[in-house]
């Protein structure tokens, strides 16, 4: 587990879904992240069983209640949305509506970028962000990642397939001389 005075990064539970579901039900959220509004408790289930289970990902939350409030992780290139290589993984986050603009996900995507980094061994780390959505690559940009200038899609997407992303990249090598 990896947290901060406010968060705590821990692996999904099936016990998870109900706030899952409460959260992921937004319309602002997920199509946000490239994926639809969960439409019940059951598909949150599964979510959580298939997608949240795996490697590198992680529930944030928020400590005040001890209730998943978002979810973040990283990708290895096996799964990554980008062309990249087995030295380098995707990132990525979301936070729960009522949450945004607190910081939160800078904090955690903070904890994740340390983690790629120091226990993993990725020399980059690679994230994007759509567009219409630039708060989120505030977000990267907070924890270190500079613009790469490309514009992608990312067709694996189950929204937003057709829409570009802008790419940022975090170079390990920059990270170690600012920490």
């Amino acid at each position: 587990m990896m947290e901060t005075n406010r968060i705590l990064l821990r692996p999904w539970n099936e016990g998870d879904a109900e706030a899952l579901f409460k959260y992921a039900r937004d319309p602002e959220v997920g199509p946000r992240a490239g994926w639809p509004p969960h439409k019940s408790y059951a598909e949150s289930l599964q979510i959580i069983r298939t997608i949240f289970s795996g490697e590198g990902m992680w529930a944030v939350i928020w400590k005040e209640t001890g209730e998943p409030i978002g979810c973040v992780g990283y990708l290895p290139s096996t799964a990554s949305n980008l062309k990249i290589a087995e030295t380098e993984c995707e990132v990525g986050y979301w936070i729960a509506r009522p949450y945004w603009g607190m910081g939160i996900c800078t904090e955690a995507m903070k904890l994740v970028v340390d983690y790629c980094i120091r226990v993993k061994g990725f020399t980059t780390l690679l994230g994007d962000y759509f567009l219409d959505n630039p708060s989120s690559g505030r977000v990267m940009e907070k924890c270190g990642f500079t613009d790469t200038g490309k514009e992608t899609l990312c067709a694996s997407l189950a929204i937003g397939s057709d829409r570009p992303v802008r790419v940022l990249k975090l170079d390990a090598k920059f990270f170690n001389k600012k920490t």
